[in-house]
């Protein structure tokens, strides 16, 4: 039997009893980062990195049993090696290396291999089984520099403040908006934020986490306070009550399925902004690996693990019930 294997709760290491991104309570998790899809409530014991650790505790709640190690450094579980190295994907995130009588395997979790100058640079980690995400698994989607999306979104927030609008961008609450708030030019006006984005700030910043300048976003504050502005808040706001408030304004959604996909929540404008590799990225870490099997999982699935087949890898589907972006 393989090292890891995949059954109806996630990725399972039979030998160590433990599972890597469980998507149902079990006995002991192994958390690769602090997204819902990823760390979910209910499993009895957590291990994740130390960078990690505040957000998911603030997320599962005070009750959650959860140790953390930094990147590189390793536990045995049963004889089972483990590390966690830098996925680049949010600030915590990794990829969990595991090994047994020199067998080694690489559970990836979700990944970016461009440093965002705030989650930690992405790792290359040689394995002979390399489990990888497929979000955006296809040639179409290739990402401009982060500095080109930047002085996009810079332009744009500059015009609606000249015009006297108020910009809300919609982001993920954590990775996305943290990155926004560090990138963006703070001499156009204030960054201000939803709750959920600065109660996940308050939380970084404890933690030693450098962020750029934030307010969340007060009943009491007077309409002209808004004008100016850039609001950092989720998607989901641009449906709720809570948005009515700013009366003139313009909104944006930053994610890597602008231009290609539908979004959920229609916006005035979109920047292809991505915490998951392109097509390019994900092809450059699947060679860097030197694995010759790789389990894609979540996005793209059947169509990377198809492309992947066609160059000479042992690849096959794995199916999950992670979400993506």
């Amino acid at each position: 039997m393989p090292l890891i294997t995949f059954n109806e709760n996630g990725i399972y290491c039979e030998r160590a009893g433990i599972y890597i991104d469980p998507w149902k309570p079990v006995d002991k998790a192994l958390i690769t980062h602090g997204h819902s899809d990823h760390a979910r409530w209910g499993s009895k014991y957590y291990l994740c990195t130390t960078s990690a650790k505040p957000v998911i505790s603030y997320r599962l709640g005070n009750e959650a049993k959860i140790e953390s190690i930094d990147y590189g450094e390793t536990v045995y579980i049963n004889g089972v090696k483990f590390s966690f190295h830098p996925a680049g994907h949010i600030i915590g995130s990794a990829q969990i290396r595991a090994e047994y009588k020199g067998e080694v395997w690489v559970a990836s979790g979700d990944y970016k291999i461009e440093n965002d100058g705030l989650s930690e640079s992405f790792e290359s980690v040689t394995c002979d089984h390399f489990i990888t995400e497929s979000t955006f698994g296809l040639p179409v989607y290739d990402w401009k520099p982060q500095e080109n999306i930047f002085v996009d979104i810079n332009n744009w927030w500059r015009k609606n403040a000249d015009e006297g609008k108020v910009s809300i961008m919609g982001s993920y609450a954590l990775g996305k908006a943290q990155r926004i708030i560090n990138h963006v030019d703070h001499t156009i006006g204030e960054v201000l934020t939803h709750g959920s984005v600065e109660y996940t700030n308050k939380v970084l910043r404890k933690q030693g986490i450098h962020l750029k300048s934030s307010t969340k976003v007060d009943n009491s504050m007077h309409f002209n306070r808004f004008k100016g502005s850039l609001i950092i808040a989720p998607p989901t706001s641009f449906v709720s009550p809570w948005i009515r408030k700013f009366k003139n304004y313009s909104t944006a959604i930053a994610s890597g399925w602008i231009g290609v996909r539908e979004m959920k929540y229609p916006s005035d404008i979109g920047f292809e902004l991505s915490d998951h590799a392109d097509w390019k990225a994900l092809n450059t870490a699947v060679k860097a690996t030197e694995a010759n099997h790789i389990y894609v999982t979540h996005g793209y699935t059947d169509q990377y693990a198809k492309y992947l087949r066609e160059q000479g890898y042992d690849a096959q589907v794995i199916r999950t019930e992670y979400t993506s972006e």
